[in-house]
């Protein structure tokens, strides 16, 4: 039991942690990563694709670009969404697999 505790993980990162399952525990983010899974979006695109007000969108947006699970590019006027990195494309496919297997 103390060498559990002597490498235990510190409170900051379980708090980040739960954050991140937190941000993948809402159905609306989770159609949002599948789309950005399959490719860059703009806020438009996103709307188009999950059929929702760009309210809505940016807001969910904003949520998931402040756990860094999505980054934006801006082009001009037009900002342009992408998962922050291959680490939530492998939580997301493990997580998928995970379903499909039991």
């Amino acid at each position: 039991m103390v060498q559990i505790k002597e490498n235990f993980v510190d409170e900051s990162t379980t708090i980040d942690m739960a954050e991140m399952f937190k941000a993948l525990g809402d159905p609306t983010r989770v159609r949002i990563i599948y789309a950005l899974l399959q490719k860059e979006l703009c806020v438009h695109d996103v709307c188009i694709v999950l059929d929702m007000t760009q309210s809505a969108v940016s807001h969910q947006l904003r949520y998931l670009r402040n756990t860094r699970i999505v980054k934006r590019r801006k082009v001009g006027k037009t900002v342009f969404y992408s998962l922050d990195d291959r680490h939530v494309e492998e939580i997301f496919a493990q997580t998928l697999q995970h379903l499909k297997h039991g």
